[in-house]
This record gives structure tokens, sequence and C-alpha cells, in this order.
């Protein structure tokens, strides 16, 4: 409804709507004429311009007013059926009719026009500020990876008399930097196909449990040092989901917990699937979010305020986006003793028929 209403009507199309609409409400005026007096007709004549003049542009308004004076004069002002006005009165009413309508249409008019500048100057102040968000939040974690591929690279390249231990050293570090880096690209790609409203889930039957355990993999080996801890409910169906999204969504939220947390600290991970429904539940028992509303996390480039570890911001953007477009919902927050928890709950077709969580 809001759309339609937003939507701009063409200019030629705007002159038919003005005298339709004026038509219109001067006969329904017309036809309550025995209840209502020609001064009350007036007002809500002057009323139907105001809302044209909300709107249209300013010469369909104008026009609208102009042949509201003249339908006013001629079908309602004694004496009737003629523009010839007798009282001295009613001829100054007619002519204050017709400058308010008038300046009315020009002002509301100016009006929508000042808003329609003022919103276009805050879109450009917002676009370009989401423009440095993006280089401030990209510039580390899209350098970062290329100075270790540049450097690793070097180092293959002009010492010859390598080990080959150092050298496989060295190639797990561009590895991993080409991962950290292909993320980096993955999450701009996404967050633009999420911005452009054109994502379509392309569902077709998944292990969830591989994917779990791949997933977990990955992460493992790009944040050194941390073990996830998988729990998933034994004999898990197939669910019919789209791979990719799933993925992402999964991958976004263990990264996430990765790098924003002690090394010290366990992340957790636990799958299961009631009555259609997965559920997938990532915890750990880092800080939280207890500085920010469980709702800001998800949108683009958002931190907590005492934030210092890396990260582009777009993750856990990617992951409502995903996550909505897969029909279910994600919820975060804190647990009782310490740390987060993000609960994906998504609708799914499985193989086989789950048990009812109250068995």
């Amino acid at each position: 409804m809001n759309r339609y209403l937003l939507q701009p009507v063409p200019k030629q199309r705007q002159y038919i709507y003005s005298i339709a609409i004026i038509v219109v409400v001067a006969s329904f005026c017309y036809l309550l004429s025995g209840m209502m007096g020609y001064r009350v007709a007036a007002l809500v004549l002057l009323l139907a311009v105001s809302l044209l003049a909300i709107r249209f542009d300013i010469l369909p308004v104008l026009l609208s007013a102009a042949l509201s004076a003249l339908i006013w004069n001629f079908f309602f002002i004694p004496p009737r059926f003629t523009i010839h006005v007798d009282n001295t009165e009613d001829a100054i009413l007619l002519s204050m009719y017709f400058v308010i309508a008038m300046v009315n249409g020009v002002l509301s008019y100016k009006i929508r026009k000042i808003e329609k500048e003022a919103q276009l100057k805050e879109e450009r102040a917002n676009s370009v500020k989401l423009y440095n968000t993006i280089l401030d939040s990209l510039s580390h974690e899209l350098r970062t990876p290329i100075a270790a591929i540049i450097g690793a690279t070097d180092n293959l390249q002009s010492n010859p008399h390598l080990t080959q231990q150092n050298q496989d050293q060295l190639l797990s570090e561009i590895s991993k930097a080409a991962l950290r880096l292909n993320q980096q690209v993955e999450n701009l790609l996404n967050i633009s196909r999420l911005e452009s409203g054109h994502i379509k889930p392309k569902k077709d039957w998944c292990d969830i449990t591989e994917l779990v355990y791949d997933v977990a993999r990955r992460v493992e080996e790009n944040t050194a040092g941390r073990k996830i801890d998988i729990s998933i409910k034994p004999n898990l169906p197939l669910c019919k989901t789209d791979k990719g999204m799933l993925d992402q969504v999964i991958y976004n939220l263990l990264n996430n917990a990765a790098i924003h947390t002690d090394p010290s600290c366990s992340i957790g991970i636990i799958v299961s699937c009631h009555a259609d429904m997965l559920e997938i539940i990532i915890e750990d028992n880092g800080q939280g979010f207890a500085d920010m509303s469980h709702m800001d996390v998800f949108d683009k480039f958002s931190r907590t305020g005492a934030s210092t570890s890396r990260g582009s911001g777009l993750g856990l953007s990617i992951v409502r986006g995903f996550t909505e477009a897969l029909g279910g919902k994600v919820q975060l927050e804190n647990r009782k003793g310490k740390g987060a928890r993000f609960l994906v709950s998504i609708p799914v077709k499985t193989s086989q028929p789950t048990t009812s969580i109250y068995e």
C-alpha cells in the first residue's frame, strides 16, 4: 500500500486524476447540497485540492484549484448555474477561495520539493559515510592477507635453499591468507546480493552433519589454536535447503565467535531437527554483547563499543539476510553464565519423518 502511494504518477495522468477527483468531490457535495451550505462545499473542495497538492506536481494542482473555484461558483454560489455573483460577500469569498487554493497548492508543492532535496542530501551523505566505512572496515581485512601472500611468495622465490619444512610452512600461510581474502570477497558479494533484493535460495538435499564438520574445520584452520566443540543429534536426516547459504550462515557465526573471543574461550555448535525445523545453536563463553542491542549487532559494520578485534562487520548482517531468505530467523542472547548464544531456526524438508520434540 505504501509502495503504491509513493510511486510517481505520470504527468499526463496527473491532469486526468486532478480533474476526475475534483469532479467526483463536487458531485458528492452537490448531492448533499440540501444538507450542507455552499460554504461547507468550498471547504470540502479546498481539502481535495490540498490532498492533490501532496501527491501531484504544481501545474495539475493549479488546474484543480482553478477548476474547483469555477465549479463552486457555477453550481453552489447563488444564483446557481451562472458565473455571476450577486452578493459582495460571496464575491470576496470566491476571490479568497481561488487565492487560497492556488497558494495552498504552490506551498504544498514547494514543501514537498524541499523535503525531496533534503532526503536526497541525506542519502548522498549516507552513501559517503557508507563508502568511508567500507574502506575503514575492509582496508585491514584485505591488506593483511595480501601482505601475507606477497611476503610468503617473496620468501619462496628469493630463498631457493629453504628446507622442505619451511616451504610447507610458507605454503600453509599462503593458503590461509588466500582463504581469508576469499572470505572477505565472499562477504562483499553476499552483502551486495542481499542489498539488491534479488537473492533466491536454490534448495537441494544436504547432509547437515557433513556441512557442519566441513565449516568447523575451515574455521579452525583459519584461526590457529581454536577448537570447536560439535554436538549433532544422532541420525540427523538429510535436509532440503540451500547449502551455500547455510554454509555462509554457519561459517560467519563460528568465525565471528573465533575472532571476537579470547583464544582460551570455548566455542560450541549444537545441531538438531525437530518437526521439520532445523535448529543450530552456536555459543561461546566470551564477553557477550552487553553494550549493544541484540538487534543492532545484525546491522552492517556493527561492532561492540569495546571491540578491538579484527573483522569487517559484515558477517552477522549476512547471517540475518541469508537466514531470512531461507524462511528462518536468527536470535541472539547472552548466556546466563558468560558469553553469547546464537539460535538459528530454519524450516526444512527432511528425508524422513522427524520425531516430535515432546516424545
